[in-house]
């Protein structure tokens, strides 16, 4: 654990978050929750999947959050007759030396960008399972280790069917969060067109971070302070999943660690250095949602897994702090939590 000076470091998180935010929203217009979102999945060592219609500006969105940075960036298209050996890479016998020579794929990036993921088959997709969770790729018995930091952005459509092979579960897992661009407000529309209509802002953009950067704001929100009563919070809602009459599966262990480390992040990203119901709360959906598959009848009766979510958050009973003073101001890092109503969202 990174022992530092709390406010000084949330002060830096928060002015260099500020720096790849903004220059993030100038080419993504209108959406600054998404843009937060990416953000906080980035500094929680998370993998982003972006799931929309064609055309709202996912590929638009994983290139600027890549190239905001500076760090090794790789785009990866997946079609269906791409090779698992073109993401994680293979070896050839080099004749000079007579022996194997590790050609790196795609996967050895900071951050890889997957497009249309679900283009590629089931083979292929299955490649990306240990580099996104161990962050190490095995080929031919030989381990080796990714770059730091490691951040997938995967987008895929879900209307299109023809082509496509759909993400199984364990591949969804490992996703921290899903997103959904969305269709932009008229009068961010309208700015697009002038933004846009000449030459694409991603073309003038430049890194305003470092990956040394992106690193110390990694350890400082590890050290984030998560309450007992914030963790069990976490654990009713994952656990209601698994429960769930609508549900045939349920949020996974894996999801409920994804869960609190989002929520540090969202902390740090508002200048504290310590997570509230809140943060859990407002990352719920974005994080457990794509993980959940509904039973028949639930389909039938046209419910979907964020609405089953959003039922379970107004069913579960919210911690809340006991106002005292402390150190870090009224209701920080000592602050007691009993239980209250779930409240409505």
């Amino acid at each position: 654990m990174t022992t530092y000076d709390d406010r000084a470091s949330l002060t830096d998180l928060t002015a260099v978050a500020e720096r790849v935010r903004s220059s993030v929203e100038g080419v993504i217009e209108g959406k600054p929750e998404v843009v937060r979102l990416s953000l906080t999945v980035l500094l929680a060592e998370g993998h982003l999947l972006i799931e929309d219609v064609p055309g709202v500006g996912k590929t638009m969105l994983a290139k600027a959050l890549a190239r905001s940075i500076d760090c090794s960036v790789r785009r990866i298209q997946f079609t269906p007759d791409l090779l698992p050996s073109d993401i994680t890479g293979v070896s050839i016998w080099d004749q000079q030396r007579r022996d194997f020579e590790f050609k790196p794929g795609a996967i050895f990036a900071q951050v890889v960008i997957g497009d249309e993921i679900n283009r590629a088959s089931p083979k292929t997709q299955s490649a990306l399972l240990e580099s996104m969770e161990e962050r190490q790729v095995t080929i031919d018995g030989q381990t080796y280790e990714l770059p730091s930091p490691f951040m997938v952005v995967a987008t895929q459509n879900p209307v299109e069917m023809e082509g496509t092979y759909p993400l199984p579960e364990a591949q969804r897992d490992r996703f921290m969060a899903r997103v959904s661009v969305g269709y932009p407000s008229a009068e961010a529309e309208l700015q697009m067109l002038d933004v846009h209509g000449g030459v694409s802002p991603l073309e003038d953009l430049q890194p305003v971070a470092h990956a040394h950067e992106i690193l110390k704001l990694i350890e400082a929100v590890r050290g984030v302070h998560v309450a007992e009563p914030v963790r069990r919070y976490a654990v009713d809602l994952v656990g209601a999943t698994r429960t769930h009459p609508e549900l045939r599966l349920g949020a996974s262990p894996r999801a409920t660690l994804h869960l609190l480390r989002a929520a540090k992040a969202a902390a740090a990203l508002s200048g504290r250095d310590y997570a509230l119901p809140d943060d859990v709360q407002a990352l719920a959906v974005a994080v457990l949602a794509h993980r959940l598959l509904p039973t028949a009848q639930a389909q039938l009766n046209r419910r979907t897994a964020e609405q089953v979510v959003h039922d379970i958050l107004q069913r579960t009973p919210v911690p809340a702090a006991a106002p005292q003073q402390t150190a870090f101001g009224v209701g920080g890092r000592g602050a007691a939590f009993g239980q209250q109503p779930p409240r409505r969202l």
